[in-house]
């Protein structure tokens, strides 16, 4: 009888597949094995990775381990009360069968989108992923478990808090996103750049700081796994493991800078900007708190 794919031959294909993008083909004369065995125990192998890693790679925040994240944006980007930086990223895919222009995206490309929040390690704390590449952020984040949870408080958050050495209101934990996202009770985004007074505009250089952690982290997961079409959930769980016991430093997150600004596009209800109004006001206000301010030549 034919010898047997031993567990960790098949784990060094599927890391290899997962690394660096190679094509079955090319895998079959490195390994010298047909091309649909090595398709199977990819996929077998990514399912497993996801199932056995899943609930203690990415389990869900408990109420301590939201202050904890919250403590690393503070102290990594001058951001109170922030819980995470939320993002969503196309994932090339070939075009599914009878799928239409459902999976067709404004980069005039099929995708699927991988939507995630990242703490200040880099790290995913909550995905959502297969989303149409149509459809926009706003709608997918809307859509998502997620947001579901956020509006049922069923996250285990910690209770709003008074934001450092003030004596407003309680300010609840909060989520920072781009332009791409509506205004929420739950999520801050940017205020428009048109007509900035100082105020706002140091709010924007704020909440940027934050949001980048989710730019870098999207773009250390596409430099270490260079493959995104039906291993997208195994890499996640991946990424967060190397992050967790390898990457001890932030070397490889200073090569990324910090996105630039973009024209938003709504503003939400006038209960959430309230909301951004009060960071927007401590942030103008509590200036002794940090040891820096926005630079000149932020837009």
């Amino acid at each position: 009888m034919r010898r047997c794919v031993s567990a960790e031959e098949r784990l060094l294909i599927t890391l290899r597949f997962l690394a660096t993008g190679n094509s079955f083909s090319s895998l079959h004369f490195e390994f010298r094995m047909g091309t649909s065995t090595i398709a199977g125990i990819v996929q077998a192998t990514c399912a497993t990775i996801w199932l056995r890693l899943r609930a203690s790679i990415l389990p869900q925040p408990t109420r301590q381990q939201w202050l904890q994240i919250a403590h690393g944006f503070l102290d990594g980007a001058q951001f109170p009360n922030c819980i995470g930086a939320l993002d969503g990223k196309h994932i090339r895919v070939k075009k599914p069968p009878n799928s239409g222009s459902r999976f067709y995206n404004y980069k005039q490309y099929f995708s699927v989108v991988l939507l995630a929040l990242v703490d200040t390690n880099y790290r995913f704390v909550i995905v959502d992923i297969g989303a149409y590449g149509s459809s926009a952020d706003a709608r997918i984040f809307r859509a998502s478990r997620m947001s579901r949870w956020l509006e049922r408080n069923q996250l285990d958050i910690p209770q709003p808090a008074p934001l450092p050495g003030s004596a407003g209101p309680p300010a609840p934990f909060v989520i920072v996103g781009d332009e791409g996202f509506a205004l929420s009770p739950h999520l801050m985004r940017l205020f428009p750049r048109r007509g900035l007074d100082d105020k706002k505009h140091n709010f924007n250089y704020r909440l940027s700081r934050a949001r980048r952690f989710v730019e870098c982290a999207f773009m250390i997961l596409s430099s270490k796994w260079r493959v995104f079409l039906s291993a997208i959930q195994a890499c996640v769980v991946l990424h967060n493991f190397i992050r967790m016991y390898e990457a001890t430093q932030d070397e490889d997150a200073l090569a990324f800078p910090a996105p630039d600004q973009g024209e938003p596009s709504q503003l939400g209800r006038a209960g959430s900007a309230g909301l951004r109004e009060l960071f927007c006001d401590f942030f103008c206000l509590a200036s002794w708190f940090f040891s820096f301010s926005f630079p000149a030549s932020f837009p």
